[in-house]
This record gives structure tokens, sequence and C-alpha cells, in this order.
């Protein structure tokens, strides 16, 4: 007897619980989902540039390489000291053992830039400098996190006019949101940084010896908020 006294205490909470979500269930409710998106345009580009001795067979040390560099971005009105860095801040350097007995160093850079034009300006000058080894590494956007919070305000007032919408017509009204979730998107901008496609056109020595800027186009970093919103049915 005692056994079967302990399996029903035991049991007691199982059915609280039940009986507290079936009176959640029970209540005349209607679920709605809403949702908002927008467009932006990427204000936050890193390019990463390698500069190695190799690539100039040996005929330029790599920290007058550097210099250059560092001089050309200058001139471009970039602020170096916070716009550049290291991509491997362990070691400033990395070397490289070839036929045994030639070292020669290789060092990695990230910098960031506003826009596109100054990207291809970038590209144009370590061009010009025989540095070719630059690429676009990813792009983002500063205010990314403000812009979703705007777009997730929009998505419950879309779903507030679709449930005013489905109930006017019966004479009912909304009442109390009892559940809200935010479901993801299928934007890129949802992941943090992001790493959109990047078209690089006119980017050749041809180019670089005819002063020709090349043209750098960025798709715009699409942001969607998708919610679920559950109002109390009066």
């Amino acid at each position: 007897m005692k056994k079967l006294t302990n399996t029903l205490l035991l049991a007691l909470p199982f059915f609280i619980g039940n009986a507290q979500t079936k009176n959640f269930i029970d209540q005349p409710y209607l679920e709605v989902s809403g949702s908002a998106d927008t467009l932006v345009t990427p204000n936050e580009i890193f390019i990463k540039i390698v500069l190695g001795e190799k690539d100039t067979k040996d005929k330029i040390a790599l920290e007058d390489l550097e210099l250059k560099m560092v001089n050309a971005l200058f001139a471009l009105g970039i602020e170096v000291e916070k716009n550049l860095s290291t991509r491997d801040m362990a070691s400033n350097y990395k070397t490289y053992l070839f036929r045994k007995k030639d070292i020669l160093k290789s060092k990695d850079y990230i910098l960031k830039v506003a826009d596109a034009n100054l990207a291809g300006k970038v590209f144009s000058s370590l061009e010009e400098l025989g540095i070719s080894n630059a690429s676009i590494d990813q792009v983002d956007h500063s205010d990314l996190e403000k812009i979703k919070n705007r777009m997730r305000s929009k998505s419950v007032e879309n779903g507030l006019e679709r449930a005013l919408a489905l109930t006017i017509p019966l004479n009912q009204k909304i009442g109390t949101a009892i559940h809200i979730v935010e479901e993801r998107g299928q934007g890129p901008g949802l992941d943090g940084r992001v790493l959109s496609e990047i078209v690089v056109t006119g980017y050749s020595k041809r180019a670089a010896a005819s002063k020709e800027m090349p043209t750098i186009e960025f798709e715009k970093i699409e942001i969607q908020i998708n919610t679920r919103i559950t109002f109390i049915l009066k």
C-alpha cells in the first residue's frame, strides 16, 4: 500500500503539468506569422593582403615592401594604425625554407575599408607596387544588429496586421500576445559576419598601367526576420 501511495505522489506533478499545458491549448487563440526584410550595402570590407619575398624573386626585402605598402595606404587617406592588422598576431613573420639554404619571409595582413570605391583604389595601388596576392576576405555592416532589431519590430507589426485582418470580419478581437517565436530567416545577414557575392573586373597589370580603377561590386546583405505570434482570441 505504501508503495502505491509513493507512485501516486510521483505521478502528481506530471498530471499538474499536463493540466497547465491543456489549459493554454483550450483557450481561444490565433496564431499568425509576420515577416520583414531589407537590403543593406556593406560598409566594412576586409581585404586580405599577403606580402612575400618569393613574389618579388627575393629582390625586395619584406620590410621594405611593407613600408611601401603602408605609405601607399596612407596616400589613399587610410588610417593604417586603425585599419591594418596582421593576420597572425602570435608571430609577425612566417619563414619558409626553400632548397635548404634560402629562407624567404611572408606576412599576412587584413585591411578594413568602408566602401567598394576605396577597395578598388587599394587593389590598384597594390598592383602598382607589384603586390598581387590580395583578395576580398569578407564583408559586413557595422550596424547589422541594430538593423536586425528594426526588422524584428516590423515583423511583429506585420503579424499584428494579419491578426487584425483575420479577426475583424468575425467581429472578434485579439487580446494579449502569449507566445512569440523568432524563426530563422534565409538572409545571409543573420549569420553575423557575412561574405556576399563579390564581382571584381578590370583588376590586371594592364589596368594598373593605364591607371584604370578596378570595378568592384558587392551583393547587398539581405536581412530577413520571420516571427510567429500567438494571440488570445476574444
